[in-house]
């Protein structure tokens, strides 16, 4: 199949994946006790990230989708960094959401996103010309900053679990959601922020695949930090415990995140 036809391919998977995203936050978001089955805390986070995925990732997939279509190098970079987040989110609604009506359209959206990030990768792969950056392109910056990043989580999430096994106990979080384990620890410290640590050490040696990878890996940790931004609003409305310190972390790295990317995108070659 010709390059082009990929990349068509790409456009043609995000529409429905749009539908199904404003469908499933909408519900979350508009019917009374939709997650009357999770702990009051849990069903505070699941509401948050809908509102997160409705007023927030929505809009910024249809917008990359569209600049996509119109062959903007930015635009489908962009959009991946989307369907990244929406990968991640996804499989947290999959696996650490209580069975209810929306479960087959949450697997749609984590396999579309799956397969969606699956088909950008072969066209960047084997594309005949490779997306270029100019020698102004943050590279050696934005992998320090996306190894701090690793190494950071990986103490945070440390910090809670190891003092929880050796006294034979579960972290606060836990208790307070009533999971049998936090999905957020084990996609990082099991895929994530490997993968973060391990771009930015081949940014460091600047090879082409991590340098095409930063431009997403940052839209995700800015849309990231975004939703626990609003996480933490949200919680606060409820009346749940928030850390001021942790509003300031996510406002700084959404910030950081964002000056990287203005940078690479403005360094892309035309």
């Amino acid at each position: 199949m010709p390059q082009k036809k990929y990349e068509r391919l790409i456009i043609a998977l995000s529409v429905p994946l749009a539908l199904l995203l404003i469908l499933v936050s909408s519900v979350g978001i508009l019917t009374p006790d939709f997650y009357s089955r999770e702990t009051f805390n849990w069903a505070t986070q699941c509401t948050a990230q809908d509102i997160a995925d409705l007023f927030i990732i929505s809009p910024l997939l249809i917008i990359s989708s569209y600049l996509t279509y119109k062959e903007s190098k930015a635009g489908m970079l962009i959009w991946s960094g989307i369907i990244v987040f929406l990968i991640y989110t996804f499989s947290i609604y999959c696996f650490a959401v209580h069975f209810n009506s929306l479960f087959i359209f949450y697997c749609l959206v984590f396999g579309l996103s799956v397969y969606s990030f699956a088909i950008f990768l072969y066209c960047r792969l084997t594309a005949v010309k490779r997306i270029g950056f100019s020698s102004k392109a943050p590279v050696k910056e934005t992998g320090i900053f996306l190894i701090f990043l690793g190494v950071l989580f990986y103490f945070l999430w440390l910090s809670e679990i190891v003092p929880a096994v050796i006294s034979r106990s579960f972290p606060k979080g836990l208790t307070e959601t009533g999971l049998l384990t936090n999905p957020v620890h084990v996609i990082d410290i099991a895929v994530c922020l490997p993968g973060l640590i391990i771009t930015g050490i081949l940014l460091l040696k600047k090879k082409h695949l991590a340098v095409m990878m930063a431009t997403p890996l940052l839209v995700f940790c800015a849309t990231m930090s975004v939703s626990i931004l609003v996480l933490i609003i949200v919680m606060k409305m409820k009346g749940l415990d928030s850390d001021l310190t942790a509003t300031a972390i996510m406002g700084t790295l959404t910030l950081i995140s964002l000056l990287f990317l203005t940078k690479f995108i403005k360094s892309i070659e035309s």
